[in-house]
């Protein structure tokens, strides 16, 4: 391979330099060891005319340079070492070089032997560092640049003066030297170029043959993937061979790269054939695939490469708006953002251009200040393409969709965001179908994707269109299309019903866009929206990363496995059946482990389940990527599959087959949604809600459909399959009633569509419904989060970290009030960020006093002694206003008998974080708080050069509450030690020791960093609870638990055991089971995805006492039913306070709990109890030796709570029943409850809909006093009457009510049962039915209609009718003990029809009909047959001359009767040899020549619609011998019947005949073989002569003449027919008269 590389490729830099070999070494070391001299010499010679060029080339060359070849003008490369290292190469500016490829043979020294020539520079460890342009290989010109004739001129001038200075001195003898060793180097040199010139004559002609020139592009280097650091440089490098010269073009996802769109961004280079992508100062956004293409005019062919940009972590704080660019500073104002001139919900048409736009007010209104503008379509960013245009003008921003099609349908979401918070304004945009080209035609496809791209095949998947046309879809059609080309390719010749479809025939490396078409019986959709392209590229060269970078250096370093030559693969891994369709199967497996081997491809082999024969899928071309698509399968049968690897070595083993696979759709179209229910919304939509489709598989989503009331027209509501079970369809037009029906979508296909809905009237629902289709918010509400909030993420190697819409969260007005009221530090909650307390200037002291603060100061009547405290607290404060400073000075004036102290310092000081430039620290509480409670603490830090510390700096200006904090702006691998002084009201204490040295540098562990600031709490006896704060730095993943671990105080470390076993997500947790007055300590670890991280400080020694006097949280409910949790304290103090948290967090939500503290008892009252409230609630008393308690209320205790809570607050009247409701007759509706117990001053209220009802015509009340039986009757029930029935009882304090709710369906149902009722007493004042119309069938398979009546008169009459026509009464007709009936005898499909029978006479009368029509006749029918195949008898077997024959009797046959013969429990399926049919009441199968084969099990199914009947026989064995053996017997006779000798007819049986008359009889004779005939005249056989002719012509015909009948032919004649099978004869009377006779005898 090297020495078909251009040398310029050898020595690029991710050229494989493996080929270099120590012979090349030593030649280069034998000729510079004998030519040193001579090179010497020739520079003394030509010093003079070449110094001043080497001058000024010498710039040039020291760094390397380029000279061209002087026949070929290719680049020749040369390094400075070179020159450094031969000083003759500084003349090669004046040499025409002849340089070789490397193929022809040269000479590297004088000495005569030849050897292989080479161009190769290689240092002492065998590495090449540049190229060899050796001196001695040039052209006709010498390197001292003289001419041919100057040459001789100087040599024979030489040859002058050594024969005149013969030995006269040692110079003169090395000149001679020197010149013959110059004539036999331009020898040499001669004996190159004419080798030279004839390797290039073949090349000419080599060149000649256009096959050899043109060849497609080839990447002889392709480019390598690349991780780097952030702002750093990355170049992709790339060699290309091809002819003609290929055109390449770079691609960043796919999408080209134009420098000139992004000036200074990329650099495209090419030059020799090398091409260069180099992307300056990588940023986030510059993570991606980079694709390289060459193209000519044989074809094309791409490259990938991956380049991953890492970013430092903590670099950039994600949870913060980004920073914004410009003159304008928006820190320190508060935007609000109002969008008004809406867009609204928009109605489009594919092809059509739509603009949604709103204008957007921000106040206040800064100059140049451009807020953060984001479209979203159902949740999802869009990004400015073809499809999407997006304007921002300064007040209005636009989104234009230039081409629109349905998958633009959704919901619009325009975002503008400040820094102040985000508002968003949400509608819904339609897009409706395109005019079909041919009426009837379906909707185009939609949301066409490509899934699981490689070499060999694509797949391509899609969503079915809302619209048919009218007509279910036939299928669908895939078209492909080249990128860069506009020609279409339809991929499938029939129609596709599976909405995914594998696209073949692709060329590897390609890029490919494609489309589908819907096809019904009227004709074509128009084509679906394009895809996005995809490559035909196998995955793990498009997702390939083969590299990673130093952050130190920056060098890139790439290594790539050499492939085995000349080695059979081994077997292929892991195949699976991936994909299974009727259509289709995916095969995909893992190639063979091992070492890389070079150019494996694959052959895929079939075979039938149950069978050995494997077949060869692909026999002529293998494929390249593991995974293939098989086509051509039969539908229903079970395949096994397997695969071979093959390469120029042969082909390996076949890997292990899979299991069987069926061919055919796993995958079941999605029944039917139910229950569609439509609700008003607004003038013009309706919100419909439906119930989800039952185990639906896949579900892509639903189409909805409506239709206004009696048109029979449905149109789409949608044509974009919407997730979820509810839908705003608007569009309606106001006023009219439509009705909804929708139906489930998956890749398999559409569902039927739901029952239709009720009809509901388009109008606006009560309170306006939902506007425009507007969802709520994409994220919740929330302060922007603060430092001690910021969780920094970890970002890995290959991905790209996006938040999400809701990520950014709107400021709420409770933060700005808390930062309002901040002062003296003391209202910080978060890690504070020193920046934000520094002002322009940076000074100390620009934070402002808030004046509740100064009040809160002057309240506490600081003492005289106090005020230098105060100074220096105000220090760190902005100036106080003069007349609080006033008002201060005159309070603290005041004298005070008692000082309070400072606190004393915090200690252990730790680190918590590290990053580059910051570090977060952490310390635990003083041990003496001083006279008043912490307000806050100031970190301050200084640097350690060398052992020796700093000066003390300040890290805060205002002080923080937590005891955490980060100190930003330091210097990466710097150490520093700190110190942390703490403040109350009286003053801020002496600073802590200087910490230990801490270096500032990068953590980059994967696990997070140890927990922080752990507090003890409840301690008792027997448990005490441990509470902490999570890790400040993360790790690489989220921090998902914490472990505890435990050990006695005294015990070594050895001693550290885990206190839970699971991972806790709290941070507390309450230990148990501690062993009474033992001291412990404790410390937490934090876990993440990558492990548990480095432990806590340890905490303090704690003894497991119970402190005397010590109380319990106890929860109490009073008289008047209010809930509240009490807790006392026996060692309060005068500064002691009562501190309630939920959850061992601050409770920030005082609406919940209402706090009442007296003397040393404190009350939580709840407000108004619920859900809300459920947790752990703890008080902890400050200035005492820890007291504090905790009480937890869960969901079952506060239920209990509540129950305790209204029965004291709302005492009630025990009832016995609810109130409910019965009908009693006459249809009269009686409402009813019963109470346990009631005094006799206990009142009832009736009420209806908030009215009280009062005793009258339509309501009756009964109240027993004495049973508590409450009741109200009313007559009947009108639509009026829907709504809610209550019953109020009051008894002194003692109340309770009992509803009862009557409306929608409920009370229509009541109301049809009391009509109905009602209209039954009144059908049952006359005759009527007491069994209406019905039938039976008798075991004679008779059908009786009959109805049961009642209250009969002998007046009565009752009459039948069918489908409206009178039934006349005959003998079928009659009435006995009260029952009507009528007798169908043997009933057919023409007896289908209304029956109806009426009852009349002067009381009224009753109808009872009976509908025996569509399936009210099949299950009469059904019931018919049930007893046809009761009355079936047993199989049976029996043989005629034509085979055996199964039969079975049945009492009775309907033309109707579904039966069905299996053999072997299949369906039998009738030919000419197996036949079945009915004779009279016998079924029978006929099996005409059986075999063998036909021995097995029959039997005969009667279908009657459930279960059926069957029986069955067995005919094999001694029965299956049995009949076929009479069979054969019945056959012979038939044969022999058959055969036998007839006489067919002809023959009369009296002939008169007149004398001399001729007679000729004929008649015909039959039988195989041919009979023999005899002829017989009274009984004696006779013979042919002249009178008496008789003839048998062709086996057939038999004829009997005599020419001239006399008197003696009278007589009885016979003909006898006689073969083998038998004999038969015919007998005929010949009377001859005489005319004269025969005339005397009639007178």
């Amino acid at each position: 391979m090297s020495g078909s590389i251009p040398f310029y490729q050898k020595h690029h830099l991710h050229y494989d330099r493996g080929y270099r070999s120590k012979e090349t070494e030593s030649k280069l070391s034998q000729y510079q060891s004998s030519s040193r001299s001579a090179v010497a010499s020739s520079r003394y010679a030509a010093a003079s005319s070449t110094s001043t060029t080497s001058r000024s080339r010498g710039k040039g060359l020291c760094k390397g340079g380029i000279t061209k070849h002087p026949i070929t003008a290719d680049p020749i490369f040369f390094s400075a070492w070179q020159i450094f290292k031969y000083p003759g190469l500084e003349s090669v500016n004046r040499l025409k070089v002849s340089s070789q490829s490397g193929l022809e043979a040269s000479r590297l020294s004088p000495v005569p032997k030849r050897a292989k020539p080479t161009y190769l520079a290689v240092d002492k460890e065998n590495q090449i560092i540049g190229y060899v342009v050796p001196i001695f290989r040039g052209s006709q010109e010498f390197a001292t640049g003289l001419s041919d004739t100057e040459q001789a001129r100087v040599r024979d001038t030489a040859a002058y003066m050594a024969r005149r200075d013969l030995f006269t001195s040692g110079l003169e003898m090395e000149r001679s030297e020197l010149i013959s060793r110059r004539e036999a180097m331009r020898g040499s040199a001669e004996r190159i170029s004419l080798n030279k010139r004839i390797h290039e004559h073949e090349e000419h002609f080599k060149r000649m043959n256009e096959d050899s020139l043109m060849h497609i592009p080839e990447f002889v280097i392709k480019p390598r993937s690349h991780t780097v650091w952030e702002n750093q440089c990355v170049r992709l490098h790339c060699t290309v061979s091809g002819w003609p010269d290929p055109r390449v073009v770079w691609y960043k996802n796919n999408v080209a790269i134009d420098p000139l769109a992004s000036p200074g961004k990329y650099k495209l280079e090419s030059r020799y054939s090398v091409h260069s992508l180099e992307i300056n100062r990588c940023d986030f956004d510059d993570t991606a695939q980079y694709r390289v293409s060459a193209m000519n005019a044989k074809g094309e062919l791409s490259a990938f490469a991956s380049v991953v940009v890492k970013r430092f972590k903590g670099e950039i704080d994600e949870g913060l708006p980004e920073p914004r660019h410009g003159p304008v500073s928006e820190y320190g104002i508060t935007f609000k953002t109002h969008i008004v001139d809406k867009f609204g919900v928009s109605f489009g048409r594919e092809g059509e251009t739509m603009s949604l736009g709103c204008t957007v007010i921000i106040y206040p209104a800064l100059h140049r200040y451009q807020p953060e503008v984001q479209w979203y379509r159902d949740g999802v960013l869009l990004s400015a393409s073809k499809w999407y245009h997006m304007h921002w003008s300064g007040d209005r921003a636009t989104l234009t969709l230039t081409h629109l099609n349905k998958e633009d349908e959704g919901l619009y979401t325009l975002r503008v965001t400040t820094k102040s918070g985000y508002e968003t304004y949400s509608a819904y945009v339609f897009v409706r179908d395109s005019d079909a080209e041919v009426e009837g035609a379906p909707g185009a496809p939609l949301d066409v994707r490509c899934l699981d791209a490689n070499k060999d095949y694509i797949i391509v998947t899609w969503k079915q269109p809302a619209v048919d046309g009218g007509n279910s879809i036939l299928g669908y059609f895939v078209d492909r299309c080249e990128v860069g080309t506009n020609h279409w390719i339809q991929c499938n010749d029939t129609p596709v019903k599976y909405a995914r479809f594998p696209v073949t025939g692709l060329v590897e490396g390609r890029s490919y866009t494609f489309r589908v078409r819907a096809v019904n019986k009227s004709g074509m959709s128009h084509p679906s929206r394009v895809s996005e392209p995809v490559a035909a590229l196998d995955p793990a060269d498009r997702a390939r990363v083969r590299g990673t970078s130093a952050p130190w250096t920056g060098q890139i370093i790439v290594t790539e496995e050499e492939p085995a030559e000349g080695v059979v693969p081994g077997r292929p891994l892991e195949l699976q059946v991936t994909e299974a369709t009727k259509n289709y199967v995916v095969l995909s497996w893992k190639p063979p482990a091992g070492k890389v081997l070079e150019g494996v491809m694959y052959y895929v082999e079939k075979c039938v389940s149950g069978t050995d024969s494997w077949q060869r899928v692909n026999t002529e071309i293998p494929v390249k990527s593991p995974r293939f698509a098989l086509f051509d399968l039969a539908e229903g049968k079970s395949y096994s599959f397997r695969v071979r690897c093959c390469n120029s070595a042969g082909v390996g083993e076949p890997s292990d087959p899979t299991e069987a696979t069926m061919v055919g759709d796993k995958l079941d179209i999605p029944s039917a949604p139910s229950k569609v229910v439509p609700t008003r919304n607004t003038d013009t939509s309706v919100v419909v809600s439906w119930e989800a489709s039952r185990e639906a598989k896949e579900l892509i989503g639903y189409y909805i459909e409506a239709s206004v009331v009696d048109s029979n027209v449905w149109e789409p509501c949608n044509n974009k399959p919407v997730n979820g079970t509810r839908f705003i369809c608007h569009g309606l037009t106001t006023g009219e009633k439509y009705m909804f029906r929708v139906r489930a979508v998956n890749a398999a296909g559409l569902s039927q569509f739901s029952p239709e809905s009720e009809a509901v009237e388009v109008k606006a629902a009560i309170g306006g419904g939902i506007p425009h289709g507007v969802l709520p918010e994409m994220g919740p509400g929330g302060n922007v989060g603060q430092l001690t909030e910021h969780r920094p993420r970890w970002t890995g190697t290959h991905e790209t970290v996006q938040s999400p819409p809701d990520t950014k969260q709107k400021r709420n007005k409770a933060q700005a009030d808390t930062e309002a009221r901040e002062g003296a530090g003391a209202a910080s909650s978060g890690l504070a960020n020193p920046t934000e307390g520094k002002s322009k200037g940076g000074k100390r002291g620009s934070v402002s006093w808030a004046p509740d603060l100064a009040k809160d100061l002057i309240s506490e009547s600081v003492s005289d002694s106090v005020s230098d405290s105060l100074t220096d607290i105000a220090a760190h404060l902005d100036p106080v206003p003069a007349e609080v400073q006033d008002q201060a000075v005159e309070t603290v004036k005041k004298p005070e008998t008692k000082q309070a102290p400072s606190p004393a310092p915090p200690y252990g000081i730790s680190v918590l974080e590290c990053v580059r430039d910051a570090m977060v620290l952490g310390w635990k509480q003083p041990t003496f708080i001083g006279g008043a409670d912490i307000t806050g603490y100031f970190v301050d830090y200084r640097e350690v050069i060398d052992g020796a510390p700093g000066k003390w700096h300040e890290a805060n200006i205002r002080a923080v509450s937590e005891r955490a904090y980060r100190v930003c702006d330091l210097k990466e691998n710097k150490k520093y030690q700190f110190q942390v002084r703490a403040a109350n009201m009286a003053g801020v204490g002496i600073p802590s020791l200087p910490s230990d040295t801490f270096l500032c540098e990068e953590w980059t562990i994967a696990v997070p960093g140890p927990p922080y600031d752990l507090q003890i709490r409840e301690v008792r006896s027997d448990s005490l609870v441990l509470l902490w704060k999570p890790p400040v730095y993360q790790g690489r993943d989220p921090v998902n638990g914490f472990y505890i671990d435990i050990k006695e105080a005294e015990a070594p470390e050895e001693a550290w055991r885990g206190v839970n076993t699971k991972a806790t997500e709290k941070t507390y947790i309450k230990i148990k089971n501690l062993k009474e007055a033992e001291t412990y300590v404790f410390r937490v670890r934090a876990q993440n995805k990558a492990g548990v991280g480095a432990t806590s400080d340890v905490t303090e020694p704690v003894p497991a006492l119970t402190k005397p006097g010590t109380k319990e949280i106890v929860v109490d409910v009073d008289d008047n039913g209010v809930i509240s949790l009490n807790f006392e304290c026996c060692e309060i103090t005068q500064d002691s306070k009562f501190v309630w948290s939920k959850n061992y967090e601050d409770m920030t939500e005082s609406s919940r709990l209402t706090i009442e503290t007296k003397a040393n008892r404190s009350k939580a009252v709840f407000n108004a109890p619920g859900e809300e409230d459920i947790g752990i609630y703890s008080c902890l008393v400050t200035h005492t030796d820890g007291a504090s308690s905790s009480y937890t209320l869960s969901e079952e205790e506060l239920k209990r709570l509540l129950v305790i809570s209204h029965d004291h607050k709302f005492p009630i009247i025990p009832l016995k029943s609810e109130l409910a409701v019965e009908l009693l007759e006459k249809g009269k509706v009686r409402f009813w409850l019963q109470a346990e117990k009631i005094s006799a001053n206990g009142k009832v209220d009736y009420v209806f809909n908030d009215n009280v009802l009062s005793q009258g015509e339509k309501y009756k009340m009964n109240f027993d006093k004495n049973t508590g039986v409450i009741e109200m009757i009313m007559e009947s029930l009108t639509p009026a009457d829907e709504g809610t029935f209550t019953f109020q009882l009051q008894d002194g304090k003692a109340t309770n009510q009992s509803s009862l709710v009557l409306i929608g369906d409920v009370f229509k149902e009541l109301q049809k049962e009391s009509e109905f009722q009602r209209k039954e007493w009144h059908r049952k004042q006359g005759p009527h039915f007491i069994e209406f119309l019905g039938y039976e069938v008798t075991p004679e398979c008779c059908v009786v209609l009959k109805c049961k009546v009642g209250n009969m008169k002998k007046e009565t009459s009752a009459l039948w009718y069918k489908d409206g026509r009178e039934i006349k009464a005959d003998e079928h007709l009659g009435f006995t003990e009260g029952v009507l009936k009528l007798e169908i005898a043997q009933i057919s499909k023409k007896d289908s029809g209304v029956y109806e029978v009426v009852l009349k006479d002067d009381r009224g009368k009753d109808t009872s009909k009976l509908n025996l029509t569509d399936q009210g006749f099949k299950d009469l029918m059904n019931e018919v047959f049930s007893f046809i195949a009761n009355s079936s008898t047993p199989l049976k077997i029996t043989s005629t001359d034509q085979g055996i024959r199964i039969y079975t009797f049945v009492s009775y046959y309907n033309d109707l009767l579904q039966v069905t013969w299996h053999y072997k429990d299949s369906a039998i399926a009738f030919s000419d040899r197996i036949k079945s049919g009915v004779v009279g009441e016998q079924l029978w199968l006929q099996i005409s020549e059986p075999t063998e084969k036909d021995m097995g099990k029959y039997a005969i199914e009667f279908s009657d619609g459930k279960g059926g009947l069957r029986r069955t026989v067995e005919l094999s064995g001694q029965a299956f011998d049995d009949a076929f053996a009479e069979f054969q017997r019945l056959k012979a006779a038939a044969i022999a019947e058959r055969n036998r000798a007839r006489v067919a007819g002809g023959l009369p049986d009296v002939v008169t005949i007149q004398e001399g008359k001729a007679l000729n009889l004929t008649c015909n004779i039959s039988g195989d073989p041919v009979p023999e005939v005899t002829w017989l005249k009274n009984d004696r056989e006779i013979t042919s002569d002249d009178h008496c002719i008789l003839k048998f012509e062709s086996g057939k015909f038999a004829s009997f003449t005599i020419t001239g009948v006399n008197t003696s032919d009278s007589g009885k004649y016979s003909i006898l027919v006689k073969n083998k099978y038998g004999t038969e004869s015919a007998d005929f009377t010949v009377s001859v008269f005489i005319p004269d006779e025969a005339g005397s005898k009639k007178k």
